[in-house]
C-alpha cells in the first residue's frame, strides 16, 4: 500500500483516535501526541494482513496512551483539560443498561473522577464503556484475562458512579479548584467567574509578586499583592496558570507550581457554597516550609 493511500486512511480515523485519546489523556495536546504516534507505528508497520485497520489503530493508541497515564503517574502528574462531545459507538449500540455510563458529554467533573482510577481502570473504562470495545479486544492492551478486564472496567465504573451520585460534587472544594484551574488554562473567562465570590479577595506576599513578574512572560499569572473581586482575580487567571497542579494544602484543597516536585509557589483556596472567596499565593520558601503541601 503506498504511503499516500496509507495517509488516506489514516486521516479517516484521525478524529475517532483523538477522541479516544482526549478521554484517556483528558489532554487535547496529549491526545494529539498520541495519535502522531500512533501515525508513526503504522508508517513503520507492515499492516496489508490487518483486516480491521480501525480496530489495530484503536489498539495501538491506547497502548501508546497507556504508556503516557503510567509514566504521568510515575511523575505525579495531574492534567485536566477542556471538555469535549464523546464519540458516538461506531455501531450505534447502546450497551447493557448497568454497564450504561451517565456522561453524554465528558465534562471538568467527569475529567476530574477519570484522573483518579488507576491507568488499567481508566483505559478498560473508557474502552469499553465509551466506546463499546470487547473485554476480549481489550485484555491483551491491559495484560489482563477478559474477565479480570471485566472487574477492571466493574471497579472503574463504581467509583464513576459513586462520584457521580454526589452531585454536590461540583460544590466540593477540590472540584471547584480543579475547575478554576481548567478555566485558567483554557482561557474560559466566563467560567472563572462562575466559581469565584464576586467578592473574592486574592493576597499575595512579596516573593510571590516577584516570582510572578518573572514567570508572567512564559504563562504565569498576573499576581500583584492584592486584587480584589471576580473580574480583577479571574483577569489575573485568564489563560494563564498552566504549571500550576492540584494539590492539598494543610489538608485543603490547594494548587501549586512545584517543578521537580518541589512547591516553590503554593495557591490556598477558601471555598465557601460552591465559589472562591478567598485565595492566597505564597511564594516565601519559609512560610511555604510550615505549610504540609501533598503533592499527587
Amino acid at each position: 500500500m503506498s504511503d499516500e493511500v496509507l495517509a488516506g486512511q489514516f486521516e479517516t480515523y484521525r478524529e475517532h483516535l483523538r477522541a479516544v485519546g482526549f478521554r484517556m489523556l483528558g489532554s487535547t495536546s496529549e491526545a494529539d501526541d498520541a495519535v502522531q504516534e500512533t501515525w508513526l507505528k503504522l508508517s513503520r508497520s507492515d499492516t496489508d494482513a490487518v483486516e480491521n485497520l480501525g480496530g489495530w489503530l484503536t489498539t495501538v493508541t491506547s497502548r501508546v496512551c497507556l504508556d503516557m497515564l503510567r509514566s504521568r503517574k510515575a511523575r505525579h502528574e495531574v492534567l485536566l483539560d477542556e471538555p469535549a462531545e464523546p464519540a458516538s459507538r461506531e455501531n450505534g449500540s447502546t450497551a447493557p443498561e448497568d454497564e450504561v455510563v451517565l456522561a453524554d458529554s465528558i465534562g471538568i467533573a467527569m475529567m476530574v473522577v477519570l484522573e483518579a482510577l488507576a491507568p488499567a481502570e481508566r483505559l478498560t473504562f473508557v474502552l469499553h464503556d465509551m466506546f463499546g470495545m470487547p473485554f476480549d479486544e481489550i485484555a491483551p492492551i491491559v495484560g489482563r484475562s477478559p474477565a479480570a478486564a471485566r472487574q477492571l472496567a466493574s471497579r472503574a465504573r463504581r467509583r464513576v458512579r459513586g462520584a457521580s451520585t454526589h452531585r454536590p460534587d461540583a460544590r466540593h472544594p477540590r472540584r471547584v479548584v480543579d475547575a478554576f484551574l481548567v478555566a485558567a488554562r483554557e482561557g474560559r473567562f466566563e467560567d472563572l467567574l462562575e466559581v469565584l465570590d464576586p467578592d473574592v479577595v486574592l493576597r499575595a506576599d512579596t516573593l510571590a509578586v516577584e516570582g510572578a513578574k518573572a514567570g508572567a512572560v512564559h504563562g504565569g499569572p498576573k499576581i500583584v499583592a492584592e486584587l480584589d473581586g471576580a473580574v480583577a482575580v479571574a483577569d489575573a487567571f485568564h489563560g494563564r496558570a498552566r504549571g500550576a497542579v492540584p494539590v492539598t494544602v494543610d489538608g485543603v484543597p490547594g494548587a501549586a507550581w512545584a517543578p521537580g516536585g518541589i512547591p516553590r509557589t503554593v495557591f490556598r483556596f477558601t471555598v465557601v457554597d460552591g465559589r472562591i472567596v478567598a485565595l492566597e499565593v505564597v511564594g516565601d520558601p519559609e512560610a511555604i516550609a510550615t505549610l504540609d503541601v501533598v503533592l499527587p
